[in-house]
């Protein structure tokens, strides 16, 4: 369990056991169908509720999944054409589902999937358990909350050939929870478009976020409207960040406290790990007394970066060929992997695409 405010526990403990309230309504969730019309990104909260954000729809929502025991230090997951039998629980081939994230529940081990179905892309949630038993989860009668983001992009497709695109599907590019806030990167409708929320949870008020502006090494410039692909929370000497990955592969910090209503931030570059690359996901792990990140990608393999002097102050600022900042270890080991997630302190779950196009989960030992 990461990321929960000290206070906000012992709230909702004090609560419990009175006996006064559910969790239900501590956190705002309702009963009802949740108006999903994708599920891409997710991320888990307190008490196994699950936060899927959902692009095309520009909104996140907070589900309670009822999934709270369990012992993730002793799960061992391997389970074969993951595709094929998350397609026959969702009605469909395996050809026709697309794995959009994956996460483990830090509460149970069992390791939740956002999927698309068919032609229609139409959305789907399903949970893996350590057994292999794969189960749709209904989207009937559950109890969740939404928050809707105030300025997406519109959803247009504008452009032609290779150059056609909708801003809409990247709305939401990954979340975090942490500290009583969703973290949710992605497009905003501004001309600066590259943006970062804290959205309060249980959800209120929802603000405009902030933009972010980072210097992309490869390209040798200032950039403000490419979005975070991928995220995570890191605390540098004492202070809590952000760690992200954008596109042609810079490494971004910047301080979480920097996050807040129409605030511009400035992004730290701490690494240029190769270009025509696109970062798909990223986790945090300590071994041997030393911090690492472990970050999946497209064309670059798995890396395994020290963060070693990452708080330093000064960034690239200059254009960079080929690699620098933050040193790595290509890791030969994970070859394939598209999707990834810190299951216990020793071991990850990995989703592995072969070249066949076949995918794979399974229980990996952090290198």
């Amino acid at each position: 369990m990461r990321g929960f405010s000290e206070g906000l526990l012992m709230t909702i403990g004090c609560l419990l056991l009175a006996g006064v309230v559910s969790s239900a309504d501590v956190y705002g969730l309702k009963e009802g169908t949740p108006d999903l019309k994708s599920a891409g990104p997710l991320a888990f909260g307190p008490e196994g509720i699950l936060f899927v954000g959902d692009t095309k729809g520009a909104a996140v929502f907070a589900i309670r999944t009822g999934d709270k025991s369990g012992d993730p230090s002793k799960v061992q997951i391997k389970l074969d054409d993951l595709q094929g039998k998350l397609g026959e629980q969702l009605g469909a081939s395996a050809p026709e589902i697309q794995v959009n994230d994956m996460i483990v529940n830090p509460f149970s081990g069992n390791v939740y999937f956002s999927v698309s179905v068919g032609s229609a892309k139409s959305p789907a949630l399903a949970r893996v358990e350590p057994s292999g038993k794969v189960t749709r989860i209904s989207l009937d009668k559950l109890e969740f909350a939404k928050a809707a983001l105030p300025n997406a992009p519109e959803d247009v497709v504008v452009g032609e050939g290779p150059r056609q695109r909708n801003r809409r599907n990247d709305a939401i590019t990954d979340l975090a929870y942490v500290d009583g806030r969703v973290l949710v990167s992605g497009l905003s409708s501004a001309v600066a478009a590259s943006s970062v929320r804290a959205i309060a949870f249980p959800f209120s008020d929802i603000d405009e976020g902030s933009s972010l502006e980072i210097f992309h090494g490869a390209h040798g410039r200032l950039e403000d409207n490419a979005p975070i692909r991928t995220f995570i929370p890191f605390v540098i000497e004492g202070e809590p960040h952000v760690l992200a990955g954008f596109v042609c592969t810079p490494l971004v910090k910047f301080p979480l406290k920097s996050i807040g209503d129409g605030e511009r931030i400035k992004g730290t570059t701490v690494a240029e790990l190769g270009n025509r690359n696109v970062p798909l996901d990223m986790i945090a792990y300590k071994k041997g007394g030393k911090s690492y990140l472990l970050m999946a990608n497209s064309a670059r393999g798995v890396m395994k970066v020290s963060t070693d002097e990452i708080g330093r102050s000064e960034g690239i600022t200059a254009r960079v060929d080929g690699t620098a900042g933050q040193k790595y270890d290509t890791i030969e080991s994970l070859k394939g992997t598209v999707q990834l997630d810190r299951l216990n302190e020793e071991n990850a779950v990995v989703l592995v695409r072969a070249e066949n196009g076949a995918t794979s989960l399974k229980t990996v030992p952090l290198p």
